[in-house]
């Protein structure tokens, strides 16, 4: 990589930060990435996954052989170098359910007081709307010189677990942008994408509420308010229906309908689709339970009410209440059982432990006296940063290690591997043949047919 200049500069390198930076590599431009953390800037400088997300180490080792991509942690350095700075840095919760910007407002203030030329810096964290506004007030406050800088807001809808995958298959590509010039950049950064894509548009179709789509409807070019908005209800929208669903399987569990198959009849009507119908322990991770808080938030703060998105909240909350009554119910007491858990990140695919519902289950099973086995192929380390050490939770190397004397085994995450147990050697394992699967990974008849007691969440 020419040291002196790059294409674009990612400025934060977490879960959004990485892959949007290693993916601009990917698709041929040159990168400089920075973090104000030391040890995770020196992961990356030694060619190593600062997490886990699949195919994240493959791009790192080959953009690391590729020059295109560079890490420092100097943001005046990774300013100095490119002219489209991205800023993915944490937004998280403040105790009354506002986003903590002060990240955002630091960058801010140090891209101001480090311009060595014009600069487009692109809001690519998940911020409440009009933040835009705030960092325009904020260069202009703090600038050095002359020099000209625009603000331009692209959300990103990485999922993790598929991140890798999103960044270079995006399945829209949204611009918030005041001028010609800021679409026309970020445009030509995205052009390698763009040109992948089916069908593409030759002109651009504006719709009566301002919004402009190309490149067959993939692209959206819009304000800046509009922008950031998008980004929290997308993911509110996501949550609603994965509420729904949990609502509607408590339901279908004292009628004696079957979630399942109500989930595969609304899901097959194409107004409704069938992602985000799967009944269980309801969402967790670090943007839905935080994006549905700070949307209301927000709501709150314009005078507008948010009551559905409230109650959205309130039933994902209750699921971990619901699997402890499941719990209770097969074990009745707790004090002195054994309890295997398997998986704790709070989706497969990725460690990330952030909002997970294990968090909240481990710490229930201990409370009320149980003691606690845990497998998770990938999130075990982070998940004994995240838990108090005391009382102790055993980490196992194995599911069969986990449910070694276990008197039920809880599955809390849907990690490809637990579809294929080896049931008769988990039932010799355990004290106490019980499941109760957080998730409705597993078939219920071909579960209790293997001698298991089987619970689960709106199936009979």
């Amino acid at each position: 990589m020419d040291t002196a200049r790059a294409d674009a500069a990612v400025i934060g390198l977490g879960h959004v930060g990485l892959p949007t930076a290693l993916g601009l590599a990917e698709i041929g431009w040159r990168v400089v990435g920075v973090d104000s953390a030391p040890e995770r800037v020196a992961m990356v400088a030694d060619g190593q996954a600062p997490f886990y997300e699949p195919g994240l180490q493959d791009l790192l080792t080959a953009h690391h052989r590729s020059g295109r991509f560079l890490v420092t942690d100097s943001l005046a350095d990774a300013v100095a170098r490119a002219e489209v700075l991205f800023v993915c840095v944490s937004t998280p919760q403040l105790p009354d359910g506002a986003a903590d910007l002060s990240a955002v407002e630091h960058v801010a203030r140090t891209i101001a007081a480090t311009l060595n030329g014009d600069k487009l810096v692109v809001d690519k964290s998940t911020t409440p709307v009009r933040t835009a506004e705030r960092i325009k007030g904020v260069l202009s406050r703090y600038r050095n010189g002359a020099h000209a800088v625009e603000v331009a807001v692209n959300p990103e809808f990485l999922q993790e677990g598929h991140a890798v995958h999103d960044v270079l298959h995006p399945d829209r590509i949204v611009l918030g942008v005041e001028s010609d010039r800021a679409r026309a950049l970020l445009t030509d950064l995205y052009r390698p994408l763009l040109d992948r894509l089916p069908n593409p548009g030759e002109c651009a179709v504006c719709d009566r509420r301002g919004v402009t789509t190309d490149r067959s409807d993939r692209v959206i070019t819009t304000n800046l308010e509009t922008a950031e908005l998008i980004k929290h209800a997308a993911n509110s929208f996501l949550a609603t229906k994965i509420s729904f669903i949990n609502m509607v399987a408590d339901l279908c569990e004292v009628t004696g309908a079957d979630i399942t198959q109500v989930a595969r009849g609304i899901g097959l009507d194409p107004r409704i689709g069938p992602q985000f119908l799967g009944a269980g322990l309801g969402f967790g991770g670090s943007c839905l339970p935080k994006d549905v808080r700070a949307f209301i938030r927000i709501a709150e703060d314009h005078r507008v009410d948010f009551a559905l998105l409230r109650e959205v909240a309130a039933i994902n909350e209750r699921r971990a209440d619901r699997l402890m009554e499941k719990v209770r119910s097969a074990l009745w007491i707790l004090k002195d059982k054994t309890c295997a858990v398997l998986g704790v990140s709070f989706k497969p695919g990725t460690d990330d432990v952030r909002e997970a519902v294990s968090l909240r289950v481990v710490t229930r099973l201990l409370a009320e006296g149980a003691a606690v086995r845990v497998y998770d192929p990938v999130a075990m380390p982070a998940f004994q940063a995240a838990v108090p050490p005391s009382p102790p939770v055993t980490y196992c190397a194995s599911p069969y290690e986990a449910a070694a004397g276990a008197h039920a085994l809880l599955l809390l995450t849907e990690w490809d591997e637990f579809r294929t147990l080896a049931w008769d050697r988990l039932r010799a394992a355990m004290a106490v043949p019980v499941i109760i699967d957080g998730r409705n990974l597993l078939d219920p008849a071909a579960a209790r047919a293997e001698g298991f007691d089987y619970f689960s969440f709106g199936r009979p």
